[in-house]
Order: structure tokens, then sequence, then C-alpha cells
């Protein structure tokens, strides 16, 4: 069984947050540096000073991987879908754009026999694709709050307040004051990866770190935990697509 905590060291004047991973089965020390951080994995006979010696030993490349990671950040862009479909809730769902002649309304956006369909108003002036986001996001927010219901209900914990975002970089987050929020992307997704991240985030107001004790609440409330973690390892950049390609006539 893997442990982990939150450290943070300063290197060269850079105040660095990172999880330190406890492991028996690894040999040897080691860092990942990716979009979800920095991750130290120690093996169980090293002891904690050592792994401060190793970060400060490999400063020069750990600066760079950061640094790189902050460039990549920085221009990482939507993806563009194939025209016409986009993920919704982990099956691709074909998108359809119709004017309605007796339709003078806003944009108006159903699911209809799995397929998207936005009408849009003879009058109206809100885009295809904005219409399209406000219709994932309040699916979203549905969703989020249906899971958070059952987990909040077993934990006997509960947030100060929901929010649907549109981070860039995380899924969801547990503020210091209690409050939750989550990507509206997630409704593309699987259910089973929505209800991990829902899961995720709730557990944090009753542990807020990342100790054993943590995963082991998420795991006995979420049991694919580790099959939602490997869906969005391999498909998360299928959620940040823009939604203007498939909204195209």
């Amino acid at each position: 069984m893997k442990s982990t905590i939150l450290r943070s060291i300063n290197l060269g004047g850079r105040e660095l947050d990172y999880q330190l991973v406890q492991s028996k089965a690894a040999r040897k020390l080691r860092v990942r540096i990716g979009l979800n951080g920095v991750e130290v994995v120690q093996p169980e006979a090293r002891k904690n000073s050592e792994v401060e010696e190793f970060l400060l030993a490999n400063v020069a490349w750990i600066t760079s991987q950061l640094d790189r990671i902050e460039r990549f950040r920085s221009i990482r862009k939507p993806q563009r879908s194939g025209a016409g479909e986009i993920l919704y809730r982990g099956t691709p769902t074909p998108v359809y754009v119709e004017d309605i002649a007796r339709f003078e309304g806003a944009n108006k956006v159903v699911l209809k026999q799995g397929s998207i369909l936005i009408a849009r108003g003879r009058k109206s002036s809100t885009p295809p694709a904005r219409s399209l986001e406000n219709w994932l996001r309040k699916q979203a927010r549905e969703e989020v709050e249906r899971y958070l219901q059952a987990v909040t209900r077993s934990l006997k914990q509960y947030p100060q307040k929901v929010y649907i975002m549109d981070q860039r970089t995380k899924w969801g987050n547990c503020s210091s004051l209690q409050n939750l929020s989550f990507n509206w992307r997630l409704i593309m997704a699987p259910d089973f990866v929505m209800r991990y991240l829902v899961t995720h985030e709730a557990v944090h107001l009753a542990v807020p770190d990342h100790s054993k004790r943590f995963w082991l609440t998420v795991q006995s409330l979420c049991p694919n935990m580790e099959r939602a973690r490997q869906w969005l390892c391999v498909n998360s950049h299928q959620l940040f697509i823009d939604l203007h390609q498939p909204c195209l006539e």
C-alpha cells in the first residue's frame, strides 16, 4: 500500500509543493513532474532527509522541467473535435444546428435520439457554440449535485457552495472555505469518471490532505477510482475541444 503526503521545499528561491509517495515496492528515489504537479516516490528504507537532499541535488533539472510545464500550459489550447461530434458522458455524440422558421426565441439545445440538437432562433444573436456550452454546464451541474448528494450524506460533510467553472488545469477543487468547484467539461467524460472526481473533492471536506486515510475513503466510496484515473490519463485531451468546430454547418 502506498501513502501520499503533501510537502513543500524551497529550491533556488522557488517554493515547490510536491506529493511524497511512500512506497514499500520502490527501490530508489525518483521524481515525476507533469501537468498534475510534482510527485516524489520514497522507498520505505529512505529517510525524509534523503528526500530533501535528492531534490536539492537535482534542482537544475527540476527547475527546467517546471519551466517546461509552465510553457506548455501557456500555449495549451482546446483541441478541435471532428466536425459535428463531441463526447457526451463518454459517448461520441453528433451535434446538429438547425434553423427552424417558426422559432424566434433564444437558441434551444436538446438531447434527442442520441444526438444534440441546437435549434437556432431566427432573432438570436447567440452563437450555437455558446448555447452548447451553456447547456453542457447545466447538465454538468445537475450531475455533480446528484453525485454529491450521495457522497456528502455518507461523509456527513457538506460544502458551503458548489461552482461549475472552466478551469484550464484542474478538474475540481475544495477550498479552505469548504466550497467545491468542478470543471464543466467533466460532463463529456463517462459517468464513472465524474463520480470519481466528485467523490475526490467531496472527501476533501473531511480529509484535507492526500493521506492514506484520504485515498482509502475515496476508494470505499468509489470502487472505480483507478479505472477513472486511468481514463483521464489517456483521454483527458478529448475534453478540451473547441465547441465551435462541431457547431459548424
